[in-house]
């Protein structure tokens, strides 16, 4: 998408061919700064430290991770490079446990590496996945995209709506993907069909990923209005919300969703307001392995993501505060479950489901099926 008129994907190889570099969005939306990553565990230190974040990309750079892991030990004797290449996964499975797509797509670049022929031969078909693995994020945004505009064209018309107004949480954007976003990739769609369009964009504490997109929609074109998380439900009570559009780090078979924490509490107020609440589900975020909501691991980040709030200051430097007093102790889950009965639809790149629809079209392994074209429903 774009950054001050230039297109740009989140993660790319580097020029120098054995690196990889990817946009820091710890330095976002104050400063754009792309980091060169080098090693598999600077890799895994990027997704648990959050230089970048988002489901479908923390898959893309596990895979990439996984490429630079097999150019480290590409001088190694065979039974030594394949020890250390367990090892390696090992790390970069351990990066973050919520999001599926980390261990999806180590999963491919395993299946990809099981009969190659010698460590080099490993290192060419790791590039190769990997490369899959991101453009096929890409190919998959872009089907959900079209396919969620349809359905919000649908409802604008059923509803004749003038302009429609769309809730999300948290950054399901181009930023926490390769390209166009989950939840984005429906609003880019939309604005390039000419729907008039705002966007309500929670700030969503304690990270505020809500500036994350509040910017990215900005750049690229999208009326929008960051609000407070708890505006949520008051906005629907009075009317100025038409649908909820939320992504997923990871949805099990019988359509619950784990998402970033608070999406359970715009679920509840959608449902008591009578207003579509919808998640934008590319297939490499179902988990057909996770029977319902309860069993998905849900992380605890640091208090301090809690306790600290990183921001400029009036002279425009960046500034860490603390709005406690000393000796406060918080508690800090990543996500929170919304049960399938409060989900409308799933939006997903082979069309929209309910929950019962949702796993006899995604499994068994969609992930490695072609993308359909849009017309599928």
């Amino acid at each position: 998408m774009l950054i001050d008129g230039v297109q740009h994907r989140t993660i790319r190889v580097a020029v120098d061919g054995a690196s990889v570099e990817l946009i820091d969005q710890r330095e976002l939306p104050f400063a754009v700064r792309f980091e060169t990553v080098r090693a598999h565990r600077e890799m895994a230190t990027a997704i648990r430290d959050m230089h970048l974040r988002g489901a479908p990309l923390i898959g893309a750079a596990a895979a990439y991770g996984a490429w630079l892991a097999c150019r480290e030990f590409e001088a190694l004797s065979p039974s030594r490079f394949a020890a250390a290449l367990d090892a390696a996964f090992e790390t970069l499975e351990a990066a973050r446990p919520t999001a599926v797509n980390l261990r999806w797509a180590l999963s491919r670049q395993r299946a990809a590496l099981a009969d190659a022929g010698d460590p080099s031969d490993a290192v060419r078909r790791a590039l190769a996945e990997a490369t899959a693995i991101a453009d096929g994020d890409v190919a998959i945004n872009a089907a959900l995209g079209r396919h969620g505009a349809d359905l919000v064209e649908r409802l604008r018309a059923e509803r004749g709506l003038d302009r429609v107004r769309v809730l999300t949480h948290c950054n399901a954007g181009w930023l926490a993907t390769v390209d166009r976003g989950t939840v984005t990739a429906v609003l880019y769609e939309l604005r390039e069909r000419g729907v008039p369009l705002h966007v309500w964009v929670d700030e969503t504490r304690p990270r505020n990923q809500g500036a994350l997109t509040s910017w990215e929609l900005t750049q690229n074109g999208v009326p929008n209005t960051v609000v407070c998380d708890n505006s949520g439900g008051h906005l629907m009570r009075r009317g100025e919300v038409d649908l909820v559009l939320v992504g997923t780090d990871r949805t099990a078979r019988n359509g619950d969703v784990a998402n970033k924490i608070g999406t359970y509490l715009k679920a509840l107020a959608a449902r008591d307001n009578g207003v579509p609440f919808f998640v934008a589900l590319p297939s490499p975020s179902f988990d057909p392995a996770m029977r319902d909501g309860d069993a998905i691991p849900i992380e605890e980040r640091s208090p301090e993501e809690v306790l600290y709030v990183r921001g400029r200051d009036r002279s425009g430097g960046d500034a860490s505060v603390s709005p406690y007093a000393p000796g406060a102790r918080a508690f800090n889950p990543g996500f929170d479950v919304t049960p399938a009965r409060l989900v409308t639809g799933y939006v997903t790149e082979r069309g929209v489901f309910d929950a019962d629809g949702l796993a006899a079209a995604l499994s068994p392994d969609p992930a490695l099926s072609p993308v359909p074209g849009p017309g599928a429903s």
